[in-house]
């Protein structure tokens, strides 16, 4: 699927060429500017790092979550899923830890405040995506907490001014079947609708690499259905109505190396939105949105007794709640009154309550409201330069935090420039990390006190018809790091601590893409990062110190075949387990290999085929430890989760 995006201070219109996925006729939408929407591309113009992973990709690779997408495709993310397609995942984006990427589908913030150390990735399918969004740096002068080190945004499937639509089926060879469709329109030539469903099941494969005899669920399985849709509607000229839902039951399963015959979450998960975007005049544009996330999960273990397997099971957890609700409003202004400069006005106010009785988590409140402003250049008044500075002012129930964000680029020639961005943000303690109680895993501590940051992102890059590099460096100081602490008696798994010292994050990337010939594109890319307490000589758990990605695609215009090659080299990664000290996880290469033909000439019908972890790769994505069935006191086994094996994806797709 091809794009063609129009952005600019100026601009009055996104365009979006949106087509039936698998015909060969393209019809063009053009709604009006939704500042929200385009607020990512709009950041990328003055000096945001964003990288793009678009529909057609995804597609012609027949991903099955968006998780995958991310590891394989986004150039300097590190992305770890623990067991396969809908799992938790561990995050590293220039050097940060999960929870301090901030997480958005259409915009809604989707992290969960109860643990800023689970993604919210595992319910969240391929087939839903129009495009994945990935910005770089500290991000919290327009998203707030969170986002220190950059921001996700999944795009779900756009509009057409024609109606089209598409069903696909498929399978993969770890038990796992998967069917989606959607269908989309424009009716009265003002009514715009977009509907979808997916569902993806498997039986999955061996989650670990040993297993005391105690267990006896020793695969991973999921059950995700979801379906959703929006609606758009022109009230009047200039003023348009969008709203969006989507609702997902997921039963996902979670089984442990030692003792359990049954372990799952049952999730019912809603995520709901509606924009009034108004443009008052050429000069003034206004959005307001309002947003619900709502997030249910039942958790339920029952475990062996070790020794005696006819004993009856143990029920440890039966349907026990842990869930949140996320709510809020925000407006966003923009003004260009005169020549020169324009203004980004903006409120941002958040609702949030949650509770665990897992980690025994009593019901948490929280809400926060922020006030936002930021000035840019137009090219009125600098034909090659672009420059931003914002302040935001944030209140929450127990803090007051302001931070700030300055940004611009430079296009020095028609192909070469210079972009960089400067800023500071804050990120607040989670519930886990205040008051979790968990045998497994760090303790709460409630004296914690919010982390500072300041963030320093500088690019040089160039782009040419045929080839295009950039070359980031990056750094960024932390005062009161939240982290585990394993050397208090009494605590092996640990207890949340600040850091007395300063924390800095430093590192280097480099990326760049090649035209090889008609059809066939190249790209490559290599981080180098280095996250260290200050007077401590060691990396930070679960941050590699270099990643390296490649890819090779060939898709000619108009082509009944297509393939691609994408490969993924993860360096050393250190992880403290209990009993064990430090130990090295990473050193490991992932190469999939993906291919497509139409079966028409119409470009209608659609085979794919990508061969996952094509050389079987046998490599690590988690160390833990736990005590074994039997034993002297104190002793405790290592185990690792395993990425997934060699695995055979198939679809077909008929478009209509």
């Amino acid at each position: 699927m091809r794009k063609v995006w129009l952005i600019g201070a100026a601009t009055a219109a996104l365009a979006t060429v949106a087509r039936a996925e698998d015909a060969d006729v393209e019809t063009l939408v053009v709604t009006a500017a939704r500042l929200e929407e385009t607020l990512p591309q709009e950041l990328a113009r003055y000096g945001a790092d964003l990288s793009v992973i678009p529909a057609a990709v995804i597609r012609d690779q027949a991903y099955v979550d968006v998780s995958q997408a991310l590891q394989m495709q986004a150039p300097g993310l590190f992305l770890s899923p623990r067991n396969g397609p809908f799992s938790y995942v561990d995050i590293a984006l220039q050097g940060s830890r999960t929870g301090d990427v901030l997480w958005l589908v259409d915009g809604v913030r989707i992290n969960n405040r109860l643990y800023t150390g689970v993604s919210p990735a595992d319910t969240l399918p391929a087939s839903m995506v129009e495009r994945i969004e990935v910005l770089k740096g500290g991000q919290s002068l327009f998203y707030g907490t969170q986002a220190v080190a950059g921001a996700i945004n999944v795009v779900t499937r756009g509009y057409a001014d024609e109606f089209n639509g598409q069903l696909t089926a498929g399978a993969h060879t770890n038990g796992g079947v998967r069917a989606d469709a959607y269908v989309r329109d424009t009716v009265a030539g003002r009514h715009r609708y977009i509907a979808w469903a997916s569902k993806d099941e498997a039986r999955g494969y061996r989650t670990f690499d040993v297993f005391e005899p105690s267990a006896t669920a020793r695969r991973r399985g999921y059950d995700v259905v979801s379906f959703g849709g929006k609606y758009g509607v022109d009230l009047a000229e200039g003023l348009a109505l969008n709203l969006y839902a989507q609702h997902t039951d997921a039963h996902l399963e979670y089984p442990n190396p030692r003792l359990t015959r049954l372990a799952f979450n049952d999730r019912d998960e809603e995520i709901a939105s509606a924009s009034l975007d108004w443009t008052a005049r050429d000069d003034v544009k206004v959005s307001v949105k309002g947003y619900l996330h709502d997030w249910d999960s039942v958790y339920s273990t029952v475990e062996n007794v070790p020794g005696d397997p006819a004993a009856a099971p143990v029920i440890v957890d039966d349907l026990t709640y842990w869930g949140y609700r996320d709510y809020g409003a925000s407006g966003l202004a923009k003004f260009n009154l005169h020549r020169g400069f324009e203004y980004q006005l903006g409120y941002d106010f958040q609702s949030f309550e949650g509770r665990d009785d897992v980690l025994k988590i009593a019901r948490q409140t929280e809400q926060a409201h922020a006030l936002i402003a930021q000035v840019r250049t137009t090219d009125d008044l600098f034909a090659s330069v672009r420059l931003a500075a914002g302040l935001r002012y944030n209140r929450t129930d127990g803090a007051e935090k302001t931070v700030w964000n300055v940004s611009g680029r430079w296009d020095a020639t028609d192909g070469l420039y210079v972009e960089g961005m400067v800023g500071t943000a804050f990120i607040l303690p989670s519930a886990e990390q205040l008051f979790a109680i968990d045998p497994c895993c760090a303790v709460g501590n409630p004296g914690l006190q919010p982390e500072e940051s300041a963030n320093l992102n500088l690019s040089v890059g160039a782009e040419t018809a045929r080839f295009g590099w950039k070359l980031t460096g990056f750094a960024r100081e932390v005062t009161d790091l939240i982290v585990d602490d394993y050397g208090q008696p009494g605590l092996p798994d640990g207890i949340y601590i600040n850091t007395p010292g300063e924390v800095r994050f430093r590192g280097v990337e480099l990326q760049a893409t090649a035209a090889v010939a008609e059809g066939l594109t190249a790209r490559g890319s290599v981080a180098w990062t280095r996250a260290r307490e200050e007077g401590v000589g060691r990396q930070f758990d679960r941050i590699p110190e270099v990643q390296a990605k490649a890819g090779l695609d060939y898709a000619p215009e108009g082509g009944r075949f297509g393939g691609s090659a994408a490969v993924i080299w993860t360096g050393d990664v250190w992880q403290h387990v209990a009993g064990f000290g430090r130990v090295n996880y990473g050193d490991y290469a992932i190469v999939d290999l993906a291919a497509h033909l139409y079966l028409d000439a119409g470009r209608r019908s659609r085979l794919t085929a990508r061969l996952e972890n094509a050389l079987d790769e046998t490599y690590a994505t988690r160390v833990a430890s736990a005590a074994p069935d039997a034993g002297p006191p104190g002793a405790r086994f290592l185990y690792r989760f395993r990425g997934v094996p060699r695995t055979l994806h198939l679809s077909y797709a008929w478009g209509f």
